[in-house]
C-alpha cells in the first residue's frame, strides 16, 4: 500500500460523514448508509473509501453487478487498494465469475505474499471450482501459521468432507469448537455429516453454548444441531422443538417472498406454451449437460452419484450458471422477470447463451469425459430457458414424497439459496408450485423431462438405474449399480449418505414427526394423497 493511499484511508477514518455511514452499516441501516455515501460521492466522485463502502451496501442487498462496478472503479483509481480487491474477489465469486475471481486473488497474493489471508481467499474460490486438493493445501498452510482461526478450521472441514476425508473433517470441526464453543456453524457442520451421532457430553456442550450464544446465527445453527442430536436418539418431540426454533430464527432474517415463486409459475405456464417452443427450435446443439432438477433433499445427489459412476459422465456440483443467465435476462427486461426477454431471443442469441453456459462451466470440469452433470435443484424453474438454449441437454426431475421431502428440507440448514425451506407452509406451497410447473412442461414438452421417483429408485435400483441410463442416452455400465464405490468429491449435505450402499432406511422417517407437520400437510393439500401421480 502506497503512502498516499494510507493517508487517504487514514483521513477516511476521521471523516464524520464516513464514520456515520460506517455506523449505519454496522447497525444494518442500509438506507441511511447509502444516502450518506451517495451524498459524499456527488461531492467527491473519486472518494475511494466511500466507493468501497457503497459497494458493501450494494453487496448486502444482493446488487452484485453494482458492487462489482463500484469496486472496479475504486481499483481503477487506486490499484494498490488491497482491501477493495479482496472485496472484489468475493463479489466476482458470488456472480460465478470464478476465472476472474481467481485471477484477482492471484494479484493480491503477488502484491502481498506475506498476507496469508489472501491465500485463504483464493482457497475459497478453488473450492467453488473443484480445486479441492489445492484448497486443502492452502487452508493447511494458513492454519499452520495462524491456528487460532475457528472459521478457517470450519472451511477446511467442509473441503475434507467433500473429498470423503470424514475423520479429517470431524477433527477440523472439533478444532473450531475447542477454540470457540459457541460457534454454531461448527456444531451444525458436525451434525450435517448425517452419519455422526452426538454423545451425552456433546449434547451438554451444545445446550451450554446455546445459553451463551452471542448471535441469532449461532443460535439457529445450534438449534439445528440439537434437533439432529435428539432425532438420532428418537426424542422426536424435543427434536422438533429445536428444528422449529432454528427455522424461526433463520426465516426472520431472509427476504424470501413466496408470491414471486408463484408469479413465475403462473407466467411460465402462460407464456411457455407448446406453440412458443415449436416456433423456437434452435439453440446450441451440445448434448453434454445433464441437468438434475427438483427440490433439495429429494434424492438428487444419489442420482448424480449413479450417473457419475459412468465412464462417460463427470459429476461437478450445483452450478449457478443457469440462474446467472436468467438474472442477466431479467436485468435486460428491467422488471425482474426474464420470460419476455427469453422469448424475444433470436436463434443466434439462443445459441450464444448455450455457448456461454458451456464456457462458464468449463472451469468445473476436471476430466475428458463427454458428459457432465449440473445438479442445481432450483433449475426446475428455468426448464424453459434450458430447453431453448440447450435443446439436446438431458433434464432429470428428482422427486420424492412431498411430506418426506418437505420435512427433510425443514430440518436442513442451507448455507444459501433455499429461502423457502424455513417455514412448513411455505415449503408446502413451494412443492405445489414446483409440481404444477413440472406438470405444465410435461404437457407442452412431452418426454422432455425424465422423472425419477426416489422411493422407486431405492426399492428397485437395478431396473430403475437401467431406465435412468436409457433416459440419459447412456449405455449400461455395472459400476452404476454400486455408486457408493465411486470415489469422487460430493458437495452436498448427502455426501456421506451416498458413500453408503443404496438403501430405503429414510423413506418413512418423516412419519415420526407427523404430529407436528400439520402445516406442511395442509399447505400441500391434495398433493399428498395424489403422489406419485
Amino acid at each position: 500500500m502506497s503512502l498516499d493511499l494510507q493517508a487517504v484511508l487514514g483521513a477516511a477514518q476521521r471523516d464524520p460523514l464516513l464514520v456515520e455511514a460506517a455506523l449505519a452499516l454496522q447497525q444494518a441501516r442500509l438506507d441511511a448508509a447509502e444516502a450518506a455515501l451517495r451524498s459524499r460521492l456527488r461531492e467527491r466522485p473519486t472518494d475511494i473509501a466511500a466507493i468501497r463502502m457503497l459497494a458493501e451496501v450494494a453487496a448486502r442487498i444482493g446488487r452484485y453487478p453494482d458492487a462489482e462496478k463500484l469496486l472496479a472503479r475504486a481499483l481503477q483509481l487506486a490499484p494498490d487498494f488491497h482491501a477493495a480487491r479482496a472485496n472484489y474477489v468475493t463479489i466476482l465469486q458470488r456472480q460465478s465469475k470464478f476465472v476472474e475471481a481467481e485471477a484477482e486473488a492471484d494479484r493480491l497474493i503477488a502484491a502481498e505474499p506475506q498476507e496469508l489471508g489472501h491465500l485463504a481467499l483464493k482457497a475459497a474460490v478453488l473450492v467453488r471450482t473443484g480445486g479441492y486438493d489445492e484448497a486443502i493445501a492452502a487452508y493447511r498452510r494458513v492454519l499452520a501459521a495462524h491456528p487460532d482461526q475457528p472459521r478457517l478450521w470450519i472451511s477446511l472441514g467442509h473441503v475434507l468432507k467433500t473429498v470423503g476425508q470424514r475423520d479429517g473433517s470431524i477433527a477440523a470441526y472439533r478444532r473450531a469448537i475447542d477454540q470457540q464453543d459457541t460457534l454454531g456453524d461448527a456444531w451444525w457442520s458436525l451434525a450435517n455429516l448425517k452419519t455422526l451421532s452426538f454423545g451425552d457430553g456433546d449434547i451438554a456442550r451444545i445446550r451450554d453454548a446455546l445459553a451463551r450464544a452471542p448471535t441469532d446465527q449461532d443460535r439457529y445453527h445450534l438449534h439445528f444441531a440439537l434437533g439432529k442430536a435428539l432425532e438420532d436418539r428418537g426424542e422426536w418431540e424435543r427434536s422438533m422443538s429445536h428444528y422449529v426454533e432454528g427455522n424461526r430464527l433463520r426465516r426472520a432474517e431472509l427476504p424470501y417472498d413466496p408470491e414471486r415463486t408463484t408469479a413465475h409459475l403462473d407466467r411460465s405456464c402462460s407464456l411457455l406454451t407448446r406453440e412458443a417452443f415449436a416456433s423456437r427450435v434452435s439453440g446450441h446443439p451440445s448434448d453434454e449437460p445433464i441437468f438434475i432438477v427438483g427440490l433439495p433433499r429429494a434424492g438428487s445427489t444419489l442420482i448424480e452419484q449413479i450417473l457419475a459412476s459412468h465412464s462417460a459422465v463427470e459429476g461437478t456440483m450445483e452450478l449457478p450458471d443457469i440462474g446467472t443467465i436468467a438474472a442477466d435476462l431479467a436485468g435486460r427486461s428491467g422488471d425482474g422477470d426474464y420470460l419476455d426477454a427469453l422469448l424475444a431471443l433470436n436463434p443466434r442469441e439462443r445459441h450464444a447463451l448455450g455457448q456461454r453456459y458451456l464456457d462458464g462451466t468449463r472451469i468445473q470440469r476436471k476430466t475428458a469425459r463427454a458428459r457432465f452433470i449440473d445438479k442445481m435443484p432450483n433449475n426446475f424453474a428455468h426448464i424453459g430457458l434450458i430447453h431453448l438454449i440447450l435443446p439436446n441437454a438431458t433434464i432429470i426431475d428428482a422427486r420424492r414424497h412431498p411430506m418426506a421431502n418437505g420435512f427433510s428440507a425443514f430440518k436442513q440448514h442451507f448455507s444459501r439459496g433455499q429461502g423457502f425451506t424455513y417455514d412448513l407452509s411455505e415449503i408446502g406451497r413451494y412443492w405445489r408450485d414446483y409440481a404444477a410447473l413440472m406438470t405444465h412442461f410435461d404437457a407442452v414438452l412431452p418426454g422432455r423431462v425424465h422423472r425419477v421417483l426416489h422411493e422407486q429408485l431405492v426399492a428397485n435400483p437395478k431396473s430403475q438405474i437401467r431406465t435412468l441410463l436409457d433416459d440419459a442416452a447412456l449405455p449400461f455400465e455395472p459400476a452404476c449399480l454400486v455408486p457408493h464405490r465411486t470415489d469422487r468429491a460430493v458437495r452436498t449435505a448427502s455426501s456421506e449418505q451416498v458413500r453408503r450402499p443404496i438403501n430405503a432406511e429414510a423413506i418413512d422417517h418423516w412419519r415420526h414427526y407427523a404430529p407436528w407437520l400439520g402445516e406442511l400437510k395442509a399447505a400441500l393439500g391434495e398433493a399428498v394423497s395424489a403422489y406419485p401421480a
